[in-house]
C-alpha cells in the first residue's frame, strides 16, 4: 500500500494547539495502532509551524481523509494540508514495506 507524506501548516493559534494536543496525539496514536499513521511529528522550532505525517493509504485523497477527524483539523488549527506520495527506499521503514 502506498505511503503519503501529509504536511500540516499550522495557524497562529498556539494556545488552541496546546489545548487540543492531547486529543490530537490520541487520535494520531489510534491511526498508528491501525497501521495507518506510520510516523508523525511537528517541525523543529526554527521551522515554519507545522507537522509531517507519514500515512499509509490507497490514494492521496484517502490519506487526507484520514486526517479530517484530527482535533487539530476539527478546531481549525491547521490552515493547509498537502500530500505527496512517497516511496521509502532506504532505512528501517523501507525494509518494513
Amino acid at each position: 500500500m502506498p505511503v503519503f507524506a501529509v504536511i500540516y501548516t499550522y495557524t497562529d493559534d498556539t494556545a488552541g494547539r496546546d489545548e487540543h494536543r492531547p486529543a490530537h496525539k490520541e487520535y494520531l496514536g489510534a491511526l498508528g495502532d491501525r497501521g495507518v499513521n506510520l510516523c508523525s511529528g511537528p517541525f523543529g522550532p526554527d521551522e515554519a509551524p507545522g507537522a509531517l505525517l507519514l500515512i499509509r493509504a490507497d490514494t492521496k485523497e484517502e490519506a487526507v481523509r484520514h486526517t479530517e477527524d484530527d482535533p487539530f483539523r476539527r478546531h481549525s488549527l491547521v490552515g493547509a494540508v498537502t500530500a505527496w506520495e512517497w516511496t521509502p527506499m532506504l532505512g528501517r521503514l523501507a525494509a518494513e514495506m
